[in-house]
């Protein structure tokens, strides 16, 4: 049986709706894809800090298009863009650093106890 299939996305305002934790509580969220391919492999775990500071460079969980991604947020001459690692996929240009909301500060691998890295 196809693994994608039984897999069930939940929503992260869901997520915050429902679960006990405080908004500015930091959450897991399991890697979905591969627009952040090579840094991030699917399945992997990223933790997400919701009150993070977010800066060029960042990994971030943004609200876009009506929908929560996971992206690095850049810096360019116009302003700022959701940059994926993967080049397959486009640039999302925005306004501002407002769109984040959370920035990723750890990664690690199911099952892999030593396999884990920070990013603060």
């Amino acid at each position: 049986m196809n693994e994608r299939a039984e897999r069930k996305t939940i929503p992260i305002q869901d997520i915050n709706e429902t679960s006990n934790c405080a908004s500015a509580e930091p959450y897991a969220l399991m890697v979905l894809g591969d627009s952040m391919m090579p840094e991030f492999e699917e399945g992997e775990i990223i933790v997400v800090e919701p009150s993070g500071l977010v800066k060029d460079g960042s990994y971030v969980v943004a609200y876009v298009n009506d929908e929560y991604i996971f992206r690095q947020i850049v810096k360019h001459p116009d302003g700022w863009m959701l940059k994926p690692l993967n080049p397959l996929y486009e640039n999302i240009p925005v306004a501002d650093v407002d769109v984040a909301k959370g920035v990723v500060i750890m990664k690690k691998r199911p099952g892999k106890r030593s396999e884990q890295k920070s990013y603060i």
